[in-house]
């Protein structure tokens, strides 16, 4: 599932390529994504202008000259590519997963401009695109979620008060979007390793020191990993042809069995199944 780095990659492709033009036409092959499509889809979207593309954690915000929105979710297989009617592309996915051309099958979407089409292709079907009418109803929409943690509102004050009495693990939690949003499990793990905090640690335990470190390297490994192109599990490449290079500096993330990356540590990373996804974790360093 693409992260908040990848999603955001996606969201910088886009605001290059879609802004100012106008939806021509739309063209719904399967409307049975997570949330069937409307039937007002293409009426909605017809003849507005893209004005710019936003993101909120893991979700791509269209904004319409009409001041309405469309929200798009990449779930976890979607992706989206762009298509020039002039010229034959050889890359055309914005995103990270699966094929770098546009597959021949599962392309459920199409949004046609004068010169360029944006096709979403999704294998699993568990992305979707809402429509959002107004910015009251668009900020009702992320109302379920935690603040990311590049905001202000992520503090040492926020985590604190959160994880009062809270017995559940700190991996849990930072994978908890109702506590931070956009963080998954490719990041969870480089967060905790960098903060040498054990995944297995209940929140309501941490030291202010420990939550500090959370908070600092939280910004500091998204940031790092937006600037590296976002982390490829499965070869990608963006609609630019770059690669996403973050993988090459995972210092925990499926490198189990290997010597900790930390200087001076004996360490071997480990893995443990915790909540049903994958955790790495040193057995030194973490402890």
């Amino acid at each position: 599932m693409p992260e908040l780095p990848e999603v955001e990659i996606v969201r910088h492709s886009l605001n290059k390529k879609i802004i100012q033009k106008k939806v021509k036409k739309v063209i719904i092959r399967n409307k049975n994504l997570r949330l069937k499509i409307p039937h007002n889809f293409e009426s909605f979207l017809k003849n507005k202008k893209i004005i710019k593309v936003d993101r909120f954690s893991k979700y791509l915000i269209l904004y319409l000259s009409s001041k309405s929105y469309l929200l798009i979710h990449l779930g976890m297989s979607g992706t989206i590519h762009l298509v020039n009617n002039n010229k034959k592309n050889i890359i055309t996915n914005t995103s990270f997963y699966n094929s770098l051309k546009l597959p021949k099958t599962h392309n459920h979407i199409e949004i046609i401009f004068k010169d360029l089409r944006l096709i979403y292709n999704d294998p699993r079907r568990f992305g979707f695109f809402q429509l959002i009418k107004n910015s009251k109803l668009l900020k009702k929409r992320f109302s379920h979620l935690g603040p990311e943690p590049f905001e202000l509102k992520f503090n040492l004050d926020y985590i604190l008060s959160f994880f009062r009495k809270k017995e559940k693990i700190i991996k849990n939690f930072l994978l908890d979007q109702s506590f931070v949003s956009g963080i998954g499990n490719i990041y969870a793990s480089e967060i905790l390793f960098e903060s040498k905090i054990n995944p297995n640690k209940r929140a309501c335990v941490l030291s202010k020191k420990e939550c500090q470190k959370i908070i600092i390297n939280s910004k500091k490994i998204l940031t790092n990993a937006i600037k590296k192109g976002g982390s490829s599990i499965k070869n990608f490449t963006n609609i630019s042809g770059i690669e996403g290079k973050f993988q090459k500096n995972f210092r925990v993330y499926q490198r189990e069995g290997l010597n900790c990356k930390r200087s001076k540590c004996k360490g071997i990373i480990k893995k443990k199944i915790i909540s049903n996804r994958s955790t790495f974790f040193c057995d030194f360093c973490q402890k």
